[in-house]
């Protein structure tokens, strides 16, 4: 028998996108609202608690009146590494929410230097202020010492449900689990100077935890998840090899690595990629901190319209001119782990027009995302044999052309954009179905679109080679001052 519909939900950076998902049909109905980060001096990165909710319940609540069928369970999506605190017993916000691109707690990580390796030891990740754990230590020390502090998920099922909890991936993303034992590591809190604080119980991806009425009828919440791994999940259910990237506010590239966590030598980060029916699943993540927010810093400059426009204005010239960009407008992630850095932009000249300037962001793009492949895989010891793609911006031909070209392997775009949404619909089905198997709960993976590589391989790597050469002068640059406010990247 075929399980009904279910409500997933997607909440992202800019926004929340909930689909009505049928086994049989697919989707019947879709909703989004919008979420507007505040960019602060000195790299804040905040949003309105209230108004992430807000987008929840809105985009839930549009899908179903747009599909016009009842639903059978809701899975929620979060962004993973974004914190505030809260009242567990109203529920009510103590801050505003500090996005994952927030930088502020930078001075806690340099704190613990001293510390690091033993960190990454106990917890998998490196010490930054893109993880969760340093952010919630910076809203104690600069913010509140009441309520709990926790990823934003927490918050939005306790007022969703009433219930607190998070899910073994999301707890993943603090730097405070052990991700062997799939438990809140006493050493990685007291390091953090969390040691007393209340943490949600951790739960399975399909795990029921409650039940909510903001979206209308009484519906069961029974699928949690991290937007990157629930894309995951939806690409690879049915082959455990494949690596895919997702192409949104930044690019995240996961690859899974089976049952125990993988100890990574190049920079990636070996992370809990989700626990289903009681199994855990590990995986290795890097990540880019600014796509389409570099996108978006382009036409705050008038340089292009809009994400649609990088393929009519790059595709008005052959190349970049010899321009450069490494778009580190945000500091670089892994594999380097350096979030001082700030974006170059080399090789102007008085011939440099529009179209040179968006070939060489897509090529700077597709460079980083390159790095984080070669180093997956070399830590899973056998090459990639493609890359499968999804997110807004793999609706630009000329960015997964040139995904493909930099790579040298095919790149796959997702026939629906909407790899989050399909994935934590998937680990919302087996939250409401005990007996469905992982496989058969998440859809055929199928491409709309593979590209395939159109340039040579030595000139792949001479591409590179002038990419890498870049980055390293970048790094070898005196870091700022501390105190030197870090510029605003676009939401």
């Amino acid at each position: 028998m075929t399980s009904g519909p279910v409500l997933a939900v997607d909440q992202g950076t800019s926004g929340t996108k909930a689909l009505v998902l049928c086994p049989l049909r697919g989707v019947l109905g879709s909703g989004t609202a919008p979420v507007t980060p505040r960019h602060l001096p000195g790299g804040g990165v905040e949003v309105d608690p209230g108004e992430l909710y807000g987008s929840v319940v809105a985009a839930g609540r549009a899908a179903l009146a747009r599909a016009g069928v009842p639903v059978v369970a809701v899975g929620l999506a979060n962004q993973g590494e974004t914190v505030l605190a809260w009242d567990p017993a109203t529920g009510d916000p103590l801050t505003d929410a500090l996005v994952w691109q927030d930088r502020r707690a930078a001075s806690i990580c340099e704190e613990l230097g001293p510390h690091e390796a033993d960190l990454e030891k106990l917890t998998g990740l490196p010490v930054d202020p893109y993880f969760a754990a340093p952010k919630m230590a910076w809203i104690r020390r600069h913010r509140t010492g009441a309520g709990v502090v926790t990823t934003s998920d927490a918050w939005l099922v306790h007022r969703l449900t009433g219930a607190f909890v998070t899910d073994a991936a999301t707890a993943g993303r603090t730097g405070l689990l052990d991700p062997a034992a799939v438990a809140w590591s006493a050493p990685a809190l007291d390091l953090y100077g969390l040691g007393g604080e209340r943490l949600p119980r951790i739960v399975d991806c399909d795990e029921p935890v409650g039940t909510t009425r903001a979206f209308g009828p009484p519906l069961p919440l029974t699928g949690l998840v991290v937007d990157q791994q629930a894309a995951l999940l939806a690409q690879s259910a049915t082959a455990p090899a494949a690596a895919k990237c997702t192409y949104g506010t930044g690019a995240f590239l996961l690859a899974r690595t089976g049952p125990l966590p993988r100890r990574t030598t190049t920079g990636l980060v070996g992370c809990v990629a989700w626990r289903l029916r009681g199994r855990t699943e590990h995986c290795l993540d890097g990540q880019v901190y600014t796509v389409a927010s570099a996108v978006r810093w382009l036409s705050d400059l008038g340089i292009v319209a809009g994400a649609g426009e990088l393929d009519a204005v790059g595709g008005s010239v052959p190349d970049s001119g010899g321009v450069a960009f490494v778009p580190a407008l945000a500091g670089l992630a892994a594999p380097w782990w350096r979030g001082e850095a700030r974006g170059t932009l080399t090789g102007l000249g008085l011939g440099t027009g529009r179209g040179h300037l968006v070939r060489a962001l897509v090529e700077g793009i597709a460079a980083q995302v390159v790095e984080l492949a070669a180093a997956a895989a070399a830590d899973r010891g056998a090459p990639l044999e493609a890359l499968r793609a999804d997110g807004g911006l793999t609706r630009s031909a000329l960015l997964m052309q040139t995904q493909a070209d930099l790579l040298q392997l095919p790149v796959e775009v997702a026939a629906l954009p909407d790899a989050t949404a399909i994935g934590v619909g998937a680990t919302a089905r087996l939250g409401h179905e005990p007996g469905l198997t992982v496989p058969e709960a998440v859809p055929r993976w199928k491409p709309s679109a593979t590209y395939e590589p159109a340039i040579s391989a030595d000139e792949a790597a001479d591409r590179m080679g002038r990419f890498r050469a870049e980055v390293a002068a970048l790094l070898a640059r005196p870091a700022a001052p501390a105190g030197t406010p870090a510029p605003e990247p676009a939401a």
